[in-house]
């Protein structure tokens, strides 16, 4: 390993691999994270997302490959990882029948500090994320933003230089997912590095430098989120229907005049495709009118990191598959 990315870089792995029985959770999967900035690791559920980060936490072993935060190996040097590093998982970690401030000054006194500074961290986290004055009330009366800022001081309670945060922002109103956004913002600013699991593909555009793309366990892209949508993105044509029966119309008089299929999202009522130089938008109108489509809206936008995720990944084949590291990234959260 490079003796100059291992001092630069917070987080670095090389052939990272996990295999449970003859299935690959995890392969071939490298990782240089600068120290303090934010990488966005994104993918379907199942991707590789959890396994990845149970093996950079220390809570997995690799089954081939090496892995380094802070410079300490994640398979030798587990406590001097752990020292390092802060979590927050998918799930809380708090106790509800316990205050936020009792929780906190918990959590510090299993980090050994003593007693006065465990409960002069707590009140000053708790000051830092809002929850100043429900310090004092039971964490099951908290909000799920209240709770999820509680759980982000959990891990932050050692001060650690990196922290991983899987999921942060799940079943978050958008108010408290913008609040939460502007927090880790702050941490970043002052020297703190991110790994970030998400499916919130406006999260990881908002909040990475850069952006890693797993599919069935594998890395299949690797960049900033602008450089990805310049890379696979492109323009998009959009069209928006009055009802869901119009979708599957639309899709296909949408395909005949764009530069490639078109994507449905159901909840929204709209399809959007690829556009290419020559699509005229005059066009699109046209094949929806031939189609017997009645559109409301048709317009070009610029490529989102949505568009590069469907471009990129493939749920349809995951639908038709057998057992695939899903199943593997389901067991591992339930241990």
């Amino acid at each position: 390993m490079n003796r100059d990315i291992q001092t630069s870089h917070a987080v670095v792995a090389e052939g990272l691999g996990k295999r449970y029985g003859e299935q690959w959770a995890l392969r071939e999967f490298d990782l240089a994270v600068p120290t303090g900035s934010v990488l966005g690791l994104l993918g379907h559920n199942g991707a590789g997302k959890t396994t990845a980060i149970r093996i950079l936490t220390t809570l997995a072993s690799p089954t081939e490959g090496t892995a380094r935060v802070v410079g300490h190996d994640v398979a030798r040097e587990s406590d001097q990882v752990r020292e390092q590093i802060g979590l927050t998982s998918q799930a809380a970690t708090v106790d509800g029948l316990m205050s936020g401030a009792s929780n906190l000054e918990m959590i510090g006194r299993l980090y050994h500090l003593p007693r006065k500074v465990a409960k002069q961290r707590a009140a000053e986290l708790l000051a830092e994320l809002g929850l100043e004055d429900a310090g004092d009330r039971l964490v099951r009366d908290y909000s799920g933003g209240m709770r999820r800022r509680l759980d982000l001081a959990a891990s932050l309670v050692a001060s650690p230089p990196v922290l991983f945060l899987d999921e942060p922002t799940t079943g978050l109103d958008p108010e408290s997912r913008n609040e939460l956004w502007d927090l880790l913002r702050q941490l970043v600013g002052g020297g703190t590095t991110l790994i970030l699991t998400t499916q919130y593909l406006e999260e990881a555009d908002q909040l990475a430098d850069d952006v890693v793309l797993l599919d069935h366990g594998k890395i299949v892209a690797t960049g900033s989120p602008g450089q990805l949508k310049a890379r696979h993105g492109g323009e998009r044509v959009v069209v928006t229907v009055d009802a869901a029966d119009d979708l599957g119309p639309a899709a296909e008089a949408l395909e005949k005049v764009a530069a490639g299929s078109a994507e449905i999202d159901r909840e929204g009522l709209f399809v959007t495709a690829p556009a290419s130089e020559s699509t005229r938008l005059i066009e699109v109108v046209r094949a929806l009118e031939d189609g017997g489509v009645d559109a409301h809206d048709v317009r070009r936008r610029e490529a989102t990191l949505d568009d590069v995720f469907f471009s990129l990944t493939s749920p349809r084949s995951r639908a038709t598959a057998g057992p695939t590291a899903a199943d593997t990234d389901r067991e591992e959260a339930a241990a």
